[in-house]
């Protein structure tokens, strides 16, 4: 039984600023592209698991998890 199952409906609280951002990211992109303000709320989305970061090359790019 999966826990989705168990628990009906799943969801992750967002902040307004959270889901903003979150809405306007492109799929992949690379971190330094967004303002040290949205960088700070990816990081956010990183931790909640809505977002993953990925280094390639030596820069960091951030990848939006689908839901």
């Amino acid at each position: 039984m999966k826990i989705n199952e168990l628990l009906g409906e799943f969801r992750i609280a967002l902040s307004n600023e959270e889901a903003a951002v979150l809405e306007k990211m492109a799929p992949f992109a690379n971190l330094g592209s967004y303002l040290e303000r949205e960088q700070t709320v990816i990081e956010g989305l990183i931790r909640k698991s809505l977002v993953n970061k990925v280094m390639r090359k030596g820069e960091v790019f951030v990848i939006r998890n689908d839901t």
